[in-house]
């Protein structure tokens, strides 16, 4: 499913046009985007919870030579799906 069918999913189940479903998808993604970015937990329940995490700085191995190198510290945002929606996953 990628953007364009959401959209329409939405659509349908709301009764809104396609339009009004593309805004409410839009703001709902720039709030979650902006309250990460910020440091804050997105919790959801029921569907799982978004967070931004830090990395350690490290030592890697470069894979074609083998040498080691110093992979720099960092964040990346991250997703912990709730219970609910590992058994909807899960039952398929």
């Amino acid at each position: 499913m990628n953007r364009k069918d959401l959209v329409e999913a939405v659509a349908a189940a709301t009764g809104r046009t396609q339009a009004e479903a593309d805004a409410s998808l839009a703001a709902v993604l720039d709030a979650i985007t902006g309250a990460v970015a910020g440091g804050d937990r997105v919790t959801l329940p029921g569907f799982g919870t978004f967070e931004r995490r830090d990395r350690a700085a490290r030592t890697g191995r470069n894979p074609q030579t083998g040498e080691a190198m110093e992979i720099a510290a960092g964040v990346s945002p991250a997703f912990k799906p709730a219970a609910g929606f590992k058994q909807a996953v899960s039952a398929g």
